[in-house]
């Protein structure tokens, strides 16, 4: 049996999409002949809990622990309200104190690349014995934090036959808020070195979007390959709502991803179609901004309009699967046409149709194209986005509960288990 160690910062309790790419990896990887290795930190500091995810934890994945020194309580101890240690979070900078912005220019400049790096050395003195007494042949390094690819790329300088994968669930220096964190001009070219060193040495560069595979390879990567995120499993059958036409939207959803293009499309419909008005059903799932709830009032939709807040995640997955359009929405700018939100393959796996709007060739246009599981539109197509909803609503005034027809074959390949069947393959 061949053997794999998996090296990851977020695993369960750990809650939030980082920790379910590769817990859904491992899951699946026993049964295509792989002993399967985790190897995570003892004593982490997780924003986010979620006990539930433990229960898909495969009882044949071996997990390894090794005690973490983080500077988190230290930094939360200068700025409790400050999150700059653990990733993207940053205040306005109208509203940053001196204490945020000192806290920012520290995590920037002397965390490099960020404040697990105090993880790398212990653990690679710790892997280098352990990988050799295993025999494990093969490595994969998840990031962010990006610090954990230093442990991949020091481990391949001093174990060379060893097969390393570093997996981007995230870019590095092309994240958009690498320029909030204030760095010297020392600080970014350490950065970028870090980065292109990790590139150029790993064996395979895992990207989850094409558009971030083409950037890795512009930095200098040998091999990229993309493994976009998927789901479970494509039929999830719940019971339509035969007296409402539902539009759905799951998640939150704040002003700079406001699909104004969508409200205006249903207004004018409303205007011309009486029975529309009367059956249309406008759902929100979730996070809700004020402002963009302003603007569906002020579209006329107020009395169609239904938040429902937060709800636990089946009664979310339960609300998509009974949905008649799913709205999906990205920023209205070219640098997030590499964005797939995980959303979109839960939405998938309903077979239900998606009504995506974002930036023009961006990659979730491409998997909609190819898996026909919905149309893609840019924040100014009002009457393309109007024609798409009518289509819809006379194949469900015509008939409830009527399919609607995707490429099945295309959708399969963003099965959890299809795609670490690729995921082998690439290994090889």
């Amino acid at each position: 049996m061949k053997k794999i160690l998996i090296i990851t910062y977020y695993w369960p309790p750990a809650g939030g999409p980082g920790v379910q790419r590769w817990l859904k990896f491992t899951k699946y990887l026993p049964e295509f002949g792989y002993e399967t290795f985790v190897y995570t930190p003892e004593n982490p500091s997780y924003p986010i809990l979620d006990e539930t995810l433990a229960k898909d934890i495969n009882p044949e994945v071996k997990i390894v622990k090794n005690k973490i020194w983080e500077p988190y309580q230290l930094a939360e101890k200068l700025n409790p309200k400050n999150k700059a240690y653990k990733g993207g979070h940053f205040e306005k900078k109208e509203n940053q104190s001196f204490m945020s912005r000192l806290s920012v220019f520290v995590r920037g400049n002397f965390f490099i690349p960020d404040a697990r790096k105090f993880w790398v050395n212990p653990s690679v003195n710790y892997l280098k014995d352990f990988l050799q007494k295993e025999n494990i042949d093969t490595i994969v390094t998840s990031g962010p934090p990006h610090s954990l690819h230093l442990i991949g790329l020091k481990l391949k300088e001093q174990l060379p036959t060893v097969k390393w994968l570093a997996d981007f669930r995230d870019p590095w220096t092309q994240i958009s808020y690498h320029k909030e964190l204030k760095l010297t001009s020392w600080a970014a070219k350490k950065h970028e070195n870090l980065e292109r060193d990790v590139m150029q040495k790993a064996d395979v560069v895992l990207a989850t979007s094409y558009a971030d595979g083409e950037n890795f390879k512009k930095i200098g990567a040998k091999r990229v390959e993309v493994i976009t995120n998927g789901f479970e499993q494509v039929k999830q059958k719940v019971e339509k709502d035969q007296s409402n036409f539902n539009i759905t939207y799951s998640g939150g959803l704040e002003m700079l991803r406001n699909p104004i293009a969508l409200w205006k499309a249903l207004a004018e419909i409303l205007q011309e179609n009486n029975s529309f008005r009367e059956d249309l059903k406008l759902n929100f799932y979730g996070s809700l901004a004020d402002d963009v709830k302003q603007t569906i009032i002020e579209a006329g939709l107020n009395t169609n309009l239904v938040v429902h807040g937060y709800v636990s995640h089946q009664e979310s997955l339960d609300a998509i699967n009974k949905a008649n359009i799913l709205v999906l929405t990205n920023f209205d700018n070219e640098a997030s046409k590499g964005i797939i939100p995980g959303k979109l393959f839960e939405y998938m796996a309903t077979e239900n149709p998606i009504l995506a709007i974002g930036p023009e060739d961006a990659d979730v246009e491409k998997i909609l194209s190819k898996t026909k599981a919905g149309d893609y539109f840019s924040h100014q197509d009002v009457t393309q986005i109007k024609l798409f909803i009518l289509c819809i609503y006379k194949q469900w005034l015509a008939n409830p509960n009527q399919k609607f027809e995707t490429n099945e074959i295309e959708l399969q390949q963003f099965n959890r288990k299809n795609l670490t069947k690729k995921l082998v393959e690439i290994i090889g």
